[in-house]
């Protein structure tokens, strides 16, 4: 889908016969969502830009990613989308940035690029450029991750919580229940784990492609710009130690969830011990009673029969109450 921005804010228009339509001069930013093949000739014939294809845009080295060509500025970098879904997503973003307008290439429809459109350029009554316009999506993408991040450590704080509960106003939970809710607690933190990463890899992208077009438009970006590129700059670095923070604590909720698996392991396999204990004795009382020898002894006992259960009983006792004066149970 191609939509066309002016510089003057107005709503974005597609233009209808791309085989012979002409770009209006005044177009600041042009923006390709999951663009057919007519559409981007439509765009490398009216601005002489080349537009990278999906497999240009998800290159990692840095010369794909940051490269000047006859005057414009060509960058890419991964962008998360799909945040609140189960399975949250990257894509890359492509910019390609000149002196007259600004193009962006994207094969998924990103949250930040919505709130830029509905939010700044519908306040917005100054006359846009290419480099405002960059800005602006850097910034609504910096906006966009911290969101992300501020729920992520919402929920974490919820999830320690739950896992550091005070003995004093714990609950005591069936062990099944108990058994579930761990396997919940880790699922949780396995993909929180994952969205952190792939936050970082959002980050790492942004934080190159922004110091990039602030050196490389050096000549004709205008002098407002650049404090908000800086800004921006600043912003994801705060952003990237926070995201290390994150990282770091969900490794700690990660190891403690095990521990705490492994705490409920370690227990079923105790009581399995103690019951294998404890059983052992009875058993041997009743195997030596149930050979009915000739001469046993206590084969002709008129209370040979009670006799032998009350044997069998006391050897499953005395085990217990050893182990309840141990402390294993």
């Amino acid at each position: 889908m191609l939509t066309l921005y002016h510089s003057h804010a107005a709503p974005g228009e597609r233009p209808r016969d791309l085989a012979t339509a002409s770009l209006p001069a005044n177009v600041a930013w042009i923006d390709l969502l999951r663009p057919e093949p007519d559409e981007i000739a439509f765009v490398e014939r009216t601005t002489g830009l080349e537009i990278p294809g999906i497999d240009d845009l998800s290159a990692i080295e840095s010369s794909s990613r940051l490269r000047t060509r006859y005057g414009a500025i060509y960058l890419s970098a991964p962008m998360l989308y799909r945040a609140d879904a189960d399975q949250p997503l990257t894509t890359p973003e492509g910019f390609v940035l000149s002196r007259d307008r600004l193009v962006t290439v994207r094969f998924a429809d990103l949250t930040p690029f919505s709130n830029f459109v509905h939010r700044d350029l519908a306040d917005e009554s100054d006359p846009l450029s290419s480099g405002a316009i960059f800005a602006g999506l850097a910034d609504a993408v910096s906006d966009r991750l911290a969101d992300i991040l501020e729920n992520i450590a919402a929920e974490l704080d919820d999830l320690s919580h739950r896992l550091f509960l005070s003995p004093v106003t714990e609950v005591r939970r069936p062990p099944a229940r108990e058994s579930a809710d761990l396997r919940i607690i880790l699922r949780r933190i396995g993909r929180i784990g994952d969205l952190s990463s792939k936050i970082r890899d959002s980050l790492h992208g942004l934080d190159r492609i922004v110091p990039y077009a602030a050196s490389a438009a050096g000549d004709w970006l205008p002098p407002e710009i650049r404090p908000r590129l800086e800004t921006v700059r600043q912003d994801v670095i705060s952003l990237s130690d926070y995201d290390e923070h994150i990282a770091n604590k969900v490794q700690l909720l990660l190891d403690a969830t095990l521990g705490l698996i492994n705490v409920e392991q370690n227990n079923i396999i105790k009581v399995l011990t103690i019951v294998s204990v404890v059983g052992i004795p009875p058993t041997l009382v009743a195997s030596m009673y149930g050979m009915n020898f000739k001469n046993m002894p206590e084969l002709s006992w008129s209370w040979g029969y009670p006799y032998g259960l009350s044997v069998i009983v006391l050897s499953a006792i005395l085990p217990l109450i050893w182990f309840k004066l141990r402390g294993w149970i």
